[in-house]
């Protein structure tokens, strides 16, 4: 099962301590196009990621296979994308998205809080309203044990 969760933080305590075990995932998929070509980026998340973990960072153009090879092989996977748009970009590859995390947003001039984690420009609106006009579930949850915040968009 794959699962797909937007956090702009991407590697940190809520995705190691919290998502990955509430998933079973022993597959990190962390879809970055700049953190691809970043060796030193790349090396420093890895500290934080257990050893048990299978962790790949790739562009966005690359998680169609990625992710086809995955499923066949039934592997428990969480794909973590920094931005809202770098999903669509993956679904628009074919990729299916049944439920979409919104983990993490941060807030910068120009957005608007809808959630005390998610913070969104009109882009972000657009992106979010695409997901649910195909019918994707969207899940705004920082952790596991968090009930959703946002239950309609």
């Amino acid at each position: 099962m794959a699962w797909f969760r937007i956090d702009n933080r991407l590697v940190h305590g809520q995705v190691i301590e919290g998502w990955l075990p509430y998933l079973g995932a022993g597959h990190l998929i962390v879809v970055n196009d700049a953190l691809t070509a970043d060796d030193l980026q790349q090396r420093i998340m890895r500290l934080a990621i257990p050893g048990r973990i299978w962790v790949a960072f790739v562009p966005v153009n690359s998680v169609k296979t990625l992710y086809e090879t995955l499923e066949a092989e039934r592997r428990n996977s969480l794909f973590l994308f920094a931005t809202c748009q770098d999903v669509v970009r993956t679904a628009e590859q074919g990729v299916p998205v049944p439920i979409l995390n919104i983990g993490n947003m941060h807030y910068s001039q120009g957005k608007r809080q809808i959630c005390a984690h998610v913070a969104v420009s009109d882009n972000d609106v657009a992106c979010l309203s695409y997901f649910k006009q195909s019918g994707t579930q969207l899940d705004f949850r920082s952790v596991p044990s968090d009930v959703p915040i946002v239950e309609e968009w």
